[in-house]
């Protein structure tokens, strides 16, 4: 038996969630693990599990939604900042995407923990590391779509 998705369950009303937005494409709940209280989540109806699948026409409407959550969680929570961020497979704790508005204040106790960091040097040039990039852009499996692998360990 195939296991069902979790977000899919908010989404179709079947799964308990404190949905903050909706409308005919997405979804804004509150976390129910938050990092602090008022952490959001927003998530596209269509079940996907990337940010690369999701069509390219409602990745505009999906960053819109994003920016006006953000504005909505500092202001109605009266937070200094916030920190977005979305996972694509690795520490994805849900397979569908997801992006994170999580209110932040100063000396609020969170570090950084995008780390460790692997700083470039001679051994891992910085300019290697650019020319992949711009190599898979130019290849085009960066555009349309993004349903191509450009190759790597998949995330």
């Amino acid at each position: 038996m195939a296991k069902v998705c979790v977000f899919c369950a908010v989404i179709a009303g079947d799964a308990p969630a404190e949905v903050v937005y909706a409308d005919e494409e997405l979804v804004a709940f509150l976390d129910h693990k938050p990092v602090f209280r008022g952490h959001v989540l927003l998530v596209p109806r269509e079940h996907v599990v990337r940010l690369r699948d999701l069509p390219d026409g409602r990745v505009a409407g999906f960053f819109s939604a994003a920016q006006r959550l953000e504005r909505a969680v500092e202001d109605g929570l009266e937070a200094d900042g916030s920190m977005v961020l979305i996972n694509n497979v690795v520490s994805q704790s849900v397979p569908h995407l997801h992006l994170h508005v999580i209110p932040r204040r100063r000396r609020d106790g969170l570090r950084l923990w995008l780390g460790p960091r692997h700083p470039y040097n001679p051994e891992h040039p910085a300019g290697e590391y650019a020319a992949r990039i711009r190599s898979a852009l130019d290849s085009g499996t960066a555009a349309g779509s993004g349903r191509g692998d450009p190759g790597g360990d998949g995330g």
